[in-house]
């Protein structure tokens, strides 16, 4: 098993015991089961070896979607099937993120605010894509995958989306190439993604909370 489970293991007790009543119940279950993932307490498969007729016990997996263990396999497979189905020609990444002064508010209305996060970001793209001044096609391409941890471990939800360089203008049947070293401009579209934000939280009834 690798490093999270070994932070669990070491940490959450104290971690559940301070924050327990706090949390969601999912984010319980979700230690729990990464704690005992494959350390017996879900029991154990018998393989018999073909060629020497040797029992092997294996212990079974949590299978909690989150379980980095029990998930690496199908991560792996989600990106064959993206890399399949990628358009050629060269791509971009794009972050959209939130103002670290909201994260404990948005930690606490996950679902409602995770949404508001996909909707802005997704459309503030569409709508810069389709500016003649940038692309000039009203049908980009792209795929966005949610962060909720930094590298440091810490609670910072952010979207990465990966597009490619251009769009599909359903004006004159064509794709729009953007250039190749620049994609939408970031001052813009940061200035839309935020309005876009407030907009959608506002319409999820939490912005008069934060």
């Amino acid at each position: 098993m690798g490093a999270i489970q070994d932070i669990f293991r070491t940490h959450a007790p104290a971690y559940v015991e301070k924050y327990g009543d706090r949390m969601p119940a999912n984010h319980s279950k979700t230690i729990e089961a990464i704690v005992n993932c494959r350390s017996g307490a879900y029991g154990h498969t018998v393989y018999e070896c073909e060629a020497c007729g040797e029992l092997h016990r294996v212990n079974r997996s949590c299978g909690n979607r989150h379980c980095p263990t029990c998930q690496n396999g199908k991560a792996l497979e989600w990106l064959d099937r993206q890399m399949e189905s990628r358009l050629p020609g060269h791509h971009f990444m794009i972050t959209f993120t939130v103002p670290e002064c909201i994260r404990d508010f948005i930690r606490g209305h996950q679902r409602k605010a995770y949404g508001a996060l996909f909707k802005a970001s997704s459309e503030a793209i569409k709508t810069l894509a389709k500016d003649d001044r940038h692309i000039g096609g009203d049908l980009p391409g792209f795929t966005g995958v949610l962060h909720t941890w930094g590298r440091q471990l810490q609670y910072h939800p952010h979207i990465h989306y990966v597009a490619p360089g251009g769009a599909f203008s359903r004006k004159d049947g064509r794709w729009h190439c953007s250039r190749l070293d620049f994609y939408l401009p970031v001052k813009a579209l940061s200035k839309i993604y935020s309005a876009k934000f407030r907009d959608s939280m506002k319409a999820e009834g939490l912005f008069h909370l934060i």
